[in-house]
Formats: structure tokens, C-alpha cells, sequence
């Protein structure tokens, strides 16, 4: 097997790294074991700290975004650094290589008026694969976990006396979010019809429509569609919704600590963009009501 292939499985199977970081990894190193091949004619392995600068240095010609090349050294590092521990390589060609300083991107969220017409007005379908097209929209809504943690819950996640679901997010990290009574409530519902209309040999919560574990693609496409009806934002995904879920729980009084546990961020840092959507809710609330704005 291949040392891109012992590499992807190593973050797949033990880091437990979300479906689309998997592939952007993939698409990274390929490009670059590609550009090795063509270039210098040698595999990835024995690439040095000049080869893969000229890479990146390439990539920059080619009109990528600093975003974009710093996530492709990202992914180098990663890389090399799992090789050198395997013992696979004896040096890091990545070790002098560092990334360029970018602005952060102020996350999009839906607005609050449109996740209550989702909610409240939008008319699912009267059978099975409605009731859990809409519970993919309140779970992602009511808890803010990532779409590799929405299709991997389990039944056996929830403390229905506690009224909490324990999550399991990157790198093994076990967290608990508490469930509103409203999601409780549509869970509850979500598996008496599940079990009316399936026969189910799992214990995961969402399934297809013929009983199947939930797959990211079909995921994505069914937000994607819902959000299309309501929003006018560029980007429809399951990870809006996360974001959603961050800026509405500031914007509303919580405490960005909790914000950070319930997200699973690892530090501080990662949770405090949200903060830039709440100053500009605070800007329109002060333009709305200040005599003199």
C-alpha cells in the first residue's frame, strides 16, 4: 500500500478526521505526488525541502489563495510528520516551511427569521424519510456538531434522564451537549415511525430511506436543498448550520467558553470568530435603536 494510502487510513480510522478533510488531504497529496512525478521524476517519499517549496511556490503561480496553499502545507506537514514517525523517512522536508498570516473569514449563518421558517413553517413530507429530514436540520441547529458526528450517533449516545447526547469528535474527543425538550420530543417521534416503517440490524440513529447508515453526500445534498428554499447565502451546507448554531447561542447572551466546549473546539482561538457576527448584530441593534445612529 501506498505511504499516501497508509496515511489516509491513519487519520481516517485513528484520528477520526471529518469525511471532508479526508479528502482534502487526498486531493492535496495527489496533486503534489503528481507534481513530484512530473517534475523531478521521484515518488513522494524521497521528495526534499527545495522540491516541495517549489511546489507550494507553484501553487501560489496558479493563482491559489494564501488560505488555500497554507491549508496544502497543512496537509504536508501532517504528512511528513507521520512519515518520519513510521520510520519511513529520516527527515522532514516540511520542518522549514511555515505558513503565511491570512484575515480570518468572518463565518455565514442563516439568519434567525429563516431557521424559525424552516422550524416552524416549511412543510416536510408526511412519511419517513420527512420526519428525518427535518431532524438532520434541528440536531445540526439545536447542538452545532460537525456532519461526520451527525451520522455516526447512535441510539445509545442519549441520556434521556440527563437529557444530553455524548458526541465523539476529532481525535477520539468525547463531549456532551444537552438536548432541548423540542429535540427530545422529535427524536421521539423519529423512532416511533422509524420503527412502523424499517426493519434496522444498527444502532445508528439516522438512516436512509431502506434502513442504511447516513452517508456525507446525501447529507449535504438534503441541507443543501432545505437552506435553498430559505436563504440566499452562497454556501448551503451542514456546517452553516454549525456556524448558526455558534453566532444565534453569542447573539443570544452565552458564554463563548461554553460555545467552545459545545462545538469541540480545541482552544479559545477557534471559537472567537463568532464574536465578529455578534459585534455586527450589536452594530444593526445600536443603528436600530440609538436616536442619533
Amino acid at each position: 500500500m501506498s505511504p499516501i494510502q497508509n496515511f489516509l487510513d491513519f487519520i481516517s480510522l485513528e484520528k477520526r478526521y471529518s469525511y471532508n478533510t479526508i479528502k482534502s488531504y487526498q486531493t492535496d497529496l495527489k496533486l503534489f505526488e503528481s507534481y513530484l512525478k512530473n517534475t523531478y521524476d521521484i515518488s513522494i517519499e524521497k521528495t526534499d525541502h527545495n522540491m516541495t517549496r517549489s511546489w507550494l511556490v507553484n501553487e501560489i503561480k496558479k493563482g491559489n489563495s494564501s488560505r488555500t496553499v497554507n491549508r496544502k502545507i497543512t496537509t504536508l506537514k501532517s504528512f511528513f510528520k507521520y512519515l518520519l514517525k513510521s520510520g519511513e523517512i529520516k527527515q522532514n522536508p516540511t520542518l522549514k516551511i511555515s505558513s503565511s498570516k491570512t484575515t480570518k473569514k468572518i463565518p455565514q449563518f442563516v439568519a434567525l427569521d429563516d431557521m424559525n421558517r424552516i422550524l416552524d413553517n416549511v412543510k416536510f413530507k408526511k412519511n419517513f424519510s420527512g420526519f428525518r429530514d427535518k431532524l438532520i436540520i434541528e440536531i445540526f441547529y439545536s447542538t452545532g456538531m460537525r456532519l461526520s458526528e451527525l451520522i455516526n450517533i447512535k441510539i445509545n449516545d442519549f441520556d434521556v434522564s440527563k437529557g444530553v447526547i455524548k458526541v465523539l469528535g476529532k481525535r477520539n474527543k468525547e463531549r456532551f451537549i444537552p438536548l432541548t425538550k423540542e429535540l427530545q420530543k422529535s427524536i421521539d417521534n423519529y423512532l416511533v415511525f422509524r420503527a412502523k416503517h424499517l426493519q434496522i440490524n444498527h444502532s445508528h440513529l439516522l438512516v436512509t430511506d431502506f434502513g442504511k447508515k447516513l452517508n456525507p453526500s446525501m447529507v449535504y445534498r438534503k441541507v443543501n436543498e432545505i437552506l435553498n428554499g430559505v436563504t440566499t447565502l452562497e454556501k448551503k451546507s451542514p456546517h452553516i448550520l454549525r456556524h448558526t448554531f455558534a453566532t444565534h447561542m453569542l447573539n443570544n447572551g452565552a458564554d463563548l467558553n461554553v460555545i467552545k466546549e459545545l462545538l469541540g473546539h480545541a482552544s479559545l482561538s477557534a471559537t472567537e470568530v463568532y464574536t465578529h457576527n455578534s459585534i455586527e448584530q450589536l452594530k444593526k441593534v445600536f443603528n436600530r435603536s440609538h436616536p442619533r445612529a
